[in-house]
């Protein structure tokens, strides 16, 4: 009980911090927006200096030496604007410019926090709708698995991709964030995986492994076309989109027939206990007459575990007053009708507020207008009408049992785009930092962004294949490949959709980057170390197999690492 408490306090205590820190921050960047002090050189000063030719924010900054210079440069150039809310660059140049360990402080606090925010929106709200959709829609465990549950786990994953290809335009960095992630899941977690059960007698399935790693090769072999070509139209990218359907439907096939043929051996078995028995079969009349009780299907339900109603304390309310500025935007904008979290004025200010918040959103990728304030009044008129109706259809007792799907979609929706303006600002911190320290973002996407990713997999997968057996081997070896194929083909397909039917007719070009081909290739060589040794060890996880994919993985991030920071030059 006393650790219960302490794990609630803590848990508290954590999410007070955060929500400090982020009032913290918010007021930094209302305070990076006053006028700069005066300063002796002028714009055209600076320019000439760092050379007004320079088509990257990271060289004019590297060729300025005061922080003062630096921070005038940026407010000068609209390439230096940040890609999302926050403008991490005046906050690290104009304000702690001085002081840049401090800055450096606050940015990684802040990068822990959106990483934070990220997996607390797709827990809360993301997992949970989806959830409740697969109930609705009546999907099969295998189907919600491979469509809901994988789009619940590669949420961040794919929201950080589609935004980095359209709203930073800069592909380079969500196919490293991607391909990255990727890399890690399949060689860092499974080898990882494979060590720490080395010792025991652990097999998997052979046959479900094989499937899941040669679709993730042949997605990743057309992904390698696609970058060597360079170029790929609105087809190409629907043809690479398609192939996550191709895996869908030979997966579907597949549980079919496995369950037709357990159905099979339970008819058999039955009819050899009759035998024994002494009871006499009539052919096809006791194959007909003969029904078998069926194993209730497993329910694809994520749990949340609600904590005991208690009196609350006067530490309790101040936590969750001051935990506001994160909770509550949020809340007052994504429908909730789950029967534990129900709450009808919410349900009635979310309908009416989400309506404006998707027109914010919508109209933060253009400059202002006079036609955006005409959006707004349309929407706010929706988000008006929405919100009656919802306070005229709900009790509040209870959450809607009428138009359930509709509340559902809702939700869906909101939670989508809360990810996406989360996964937006994350993308736009890392971009930040890259200039600052001037490292390339396509290498903070393969490093920070994949790892910070990937963390949940890496608990939950360990966690489950050390202590659930073989079942829980299974299980975790599975989510190591599916999820990477779902990142790969849809994390990286919707983006390329997006933006080539954004050139359509015409094709998009994808930035040229030798490295990502480097990548891909270190990727395949680790998972055909696993297709060919896996199998020789009869399909058992042994410490050969997880020894050498953890040894590709460290050769390879080594090389990219020692290539960023200039102890290896070889010419790309």
């Amino acid at each position: 009980m006393a650790s219960l408490f302490s794990s609630r306090l803590s848990s508290r205590s954590l999410s007070l911090l955060i929500n400090l820190f982020f009032v913290f921050l918010i007021y930094l960047h209302f305070a990076s927006q006053n006028p700069p002090p005066p300063h002796s050189e002028s714009i055209e000063a600076l320019n000439s200096l760092v050379g007004g030719d320079s088509d990257s924010c990271s060289g004019g900054l590297a060729a300025l030496d005061d922080h003062r210079s630096k921070c005038s440069y940026i407010r000068s150039q609209s390439k230096c604007g940040p890609q999302g809310y926050i403008d991490y660059l005046k906050i690290f140049f104009c304000i702690f410019g001085q002081s840049p360990v401090l800055g450096h402080l606050v940015l990684s606090v802040w990068l822990f926090v959106l990483f934070y925010l990220l997996g607390d929106t797709a827990a809360s709200y993301f997992c949970p709708s989806l959830d409740s959709l697969s109930k609705v829609l009546k999907l099969s465990p295998t189907m919600a698995g491979v469509t809901l549950l994988s789009l619940g786990n590669g949420a961040p994953d794919l929201f950080s991709s589609v935004v980095s290809f359209t709203r930073s335009n800069d592909g380079d960095f969500g196919l490293n964030s991607i391909l990255g992630g990727a890399f890690f899941v399949s060689s860092f977690v499974v080898g990882t995986i494979c060590v720490l059960v080395g010792s025991r007698d652990v097999s998997i399935d052979r046959n479900s492994f094989i499937r899941d790693v040669v679709f993730l090769l042949v997605a990743l072999c057309c992904l390698g076309l696609i970058i060597f070509v360079g170029r790929v139209s609105i087809w190409v990218a629907l043809c690479y989109l398609s192939i996550y359907l191709l895996y869908v439907g030979f997966l579907s096939v597949s549980h079919f027939f496995d369950r037709k043929k357990r159905m099979s051996d339970q008819i058999l078995r039955s009819r050899e206990d009759l035998a024994e028995m002494g009871v006499p079969l009539l052919g096809c009349i006791a194959e007909e007459k003969l029904v078998l009780p069926e194993k209730p299907a497993q329910e694809f339900k994520i749990v949340f575990l609600e904590p005991p109603k208690r009196h609350r304390s006067c530490f309790s309310v101040v936590v969750s007053i001051v935990g506001l500025p994160l909770y509550l935007p949020r809340r007052l904008t994504i429908p909730v009708i789950c029967e534990e979290k129900w709450s009808r004025p919410c349900a009635v200010v979310s309908t009416a507020i989400a309506p404006v918040l998707l027109t914010e959103l919508y109209c933060s990728h253009y400059s202002g207008s006079e036609r955006n304030l005409f959006l707004y009044i349309i929407s706010g008129s929706i988000g008006l009408i929405l919100g009656i109706l919802a306070y005229l259809t709900t009790e509040k007792s209870h959450p809607p049992k009428k138009f359930s799907l509709v509340w559902l979609l809702g939700g869906f929706t909101m939670s989508v785009t809360w990810t996406y303006i989360i996964a937006q600002e994350l993308v736009s911190l890392l971009i930040s930092l890259g200039n600052i320290f001037g490292i390339s973002p396509s290498v903070l996407g393969l490093t920070v962004l994949a790892w910070g990713n990937s963390l949940g997999d890496l608990i939950a997968n360990v966690t489950v294949a050390v202590h659930g057996g073989n079942d829980g081997a299974q299980i975790a070896l599975s989510g190591c490949y599916a999820g990477p194929l779902f990142n790969t083909v849809i994390g990286l397909g919707v983006p390329l959709v997006i933006s080539s039917l954004g050139e359509y007719p015409g094709v998009y070009i994808i930035p040229s980057d030798n490295s990502l081909l480097e990548t891909l290739g270190f990727l395949m060589v680790g998972l055909l170390w696993a297709l060919v040794i896996m199998p020789k060890k009869k399909m058992r996880l042994d410490k050969l197999v997880g020894g050498g994919l953890l040894a590709i993985y460290l050769c390879f991030l080594s090389l990219r690492l020692a290539r960023v920071f200039g102890v290896l030059d070889i010419d790309r």
